[in-house]
C-alpha cells in the first residue's frame, strides 16, 4: 500500500515527527499528550475520537494537525439533516453520455475533521464504517479507495445531548483512541489570550511535511519490532476486559490489533525500534475505554468506572520479562 513511500532512516523519522509535533504545538497550548495522541493516529492508521466540552480546541487540534500535513482536508459539521451520500458520495447520471458517474464525497481526503459527529442520523453515522476500516467507500456495488494516509478526527460534546445520537458500539469501535483535550492551565490560557486577540494562529501554520512523506513514516513505525512475549502480555489485557465482572462489555479482537499498532508508533516516537511494556499499558486507557461498557450498577462505584476498571486490570495482568528478546 505504500510502495511509492521513499525510505526513512531512524534520525529523519525523529526530525519529521518532532516537525508535526512543534508546527500542531504552536497553535495548541499546554496539550502536549492530545497533539502526541493524533500523531500516533496519524502515523498506526488508526482514527482519533476528541470528546470534550466546548471551547476546549477539539476543532482547533484537528485542523493544526491537517495545516502541518501538505495533504487534502475536508472538514464535514455534522447535523441531522446530512445525507449519508453527501459523505460518501453519489451515482449520477449523465444524460450525455448515457451512464452513471460517480461524485465523490466529502470523505475522499487524507484528512477529515467529523465535526460533532453525534449529531447526525446513525444511518449517516454508518456511512464512515466502511471507510474507516477498508479505507475505501463501495457505492452502487463499486469500490472507490480513499486516498493514503486517511485518518479521521472526531469531535462530540459529551455533555450537551440533546438532539444527539450516540456512536453505537460498532462505531466506536473503528476508532484507535478516545482522548478528552481537557481545560488549559492558567499560564496557557492567559498566553493564549496575548496571542488569538489580533490574530487566528491557524493562518500562520505552514505545512512541514507531505503526504508521501507521511506514507514513509508509517512504513518505518509498522517495523518496529514486537516480542512474542508483548504480543501474549497485549492479548492477555484484552482477555481481561472479557472477564472483568464490572465490565459489560470487553475490547474487541480489533482493539487489541490497535493497541499493538499504537504502541508501535509510540515505541517509534520515543526513538526505539522495539516496543517495551510501557508502552502497551500506557495506551490501555485511550484504546480500550472509549469501546468497553460498565455492568448494569457498577456506575454506583464511581464517576468512571470503565477506567477504573482497566486500572485494576493493568495493575494485575503480569507483565512480561526480558519482552525485547
Amino acid at each position: 500500500m505504500h510502495e511509492n513511500a521513499p525510505s526513512l532512516t531512524a534520525e529523519q523519522f525523529a526530525q519529521h515527527t518532532s516537525r508535526i509535533v512543534a508546527s500542531v504545538s504552536s497553535v495548541i497550548d499546554g496539550k502536549p499528550e492530545a497533539v502526541r495522541s493524533a500523531l500516533v493516529c496519524l502515523l498506526a492508521e488508526g482514527h482519533l475520537l476528541i470528546e470534550d466540552v466546548p471551547g476546549v480546541g477539539k476543532t482547533m487540534l484537528a485542523r493544526a494537525l491537517a495545516a502541518s500535513v501538505d495533504a487534502t482536508v475536508r472538514r464535514i459539521q455534522f447535523t441531522p439533516d446530512l445525507l449519508p451520500g453527501d459523505v460518501t458520495g453519489v451515482a449520477v447520471y449523465d444524460p450525455v453520455e448515457r451512464e452513471f458517474e460517480f461524485k465523490r464525497g466529502a470523505i475522499f481526503a487524507h484528512i477529515v475533521i467529523a465535526d460533532e459527529i453525534n449529531r447526525a442520523s446513525p444511518k449517516t453515522q454508518s456511512a464512515l464504517l466502511e471507510a474507516m476500516e477498508e479505507h475505501q467507500v463501495t457505492v452502487d456495488g463499486s469500490s472507490h479507495p480513499l486516498p493514503e494516509p486517511f485518518l479521521v478526527v472526531a469531535t462530540q460534546n459529551p455533555l450537551e445531548m440533546e438532539g444527539t445520537y450516540p456512536l453505537p458500539e460498532a462505531q466506536r469501535d473503528r476508532f484507535m483512541m478516545r482522548i478528552s483535550m481537557g481545560y488549559p492551565d492558567a499560564a496557557a490560557e492567559t498566553l493564549m489570550l496575548r496571542q488569538r486577540d489580533t490574530a487566528n494562529p491557524l493562518s500562520a501554520i505552514t505545512s512541514v511535511t507531505e503526504a508521501a512523506t507521511v506514507r514513509a513514516l508509517i512504513s518505518w513505525a509498522r517495523r518496529v519490532h514486537v516480542a512474542e512475549s508483548l504480543e501474549e502480555y497485549a492479548v492477555a489485557l484484552a482477555q481481561a476486559t472479557r472477564q472483568d465482572p464490572s465490565l459489560h462489555l470487553g475490547a474487541s479482537p480489533r482493539a487489541t490489533l490497535q493497541l499493538v499498532r499504537a504502541a508501535k508508533v509510540v515505541a517509534a516516537l520515543d526513538g526505539r525500534d522495539y516496543v517495551v511494556p510501557d508502552d502497551l499499558a500506557d495506551l490501555v486507557i485511550p484504546v480500550f475505554a472509549h469501546r468497553l461498557l460498565a455492568a448494569r450498577g457498577v456506575h454506583r462505584a464511581g464517576a468512571q468506572p470503565v477506567e477504573a476498571a482497566l486500572r485494576q486490570i493493568v495493575a494485575r495482568v503480569p507483565v512480561p520479562f526480558a519482552a525485547r528478546v
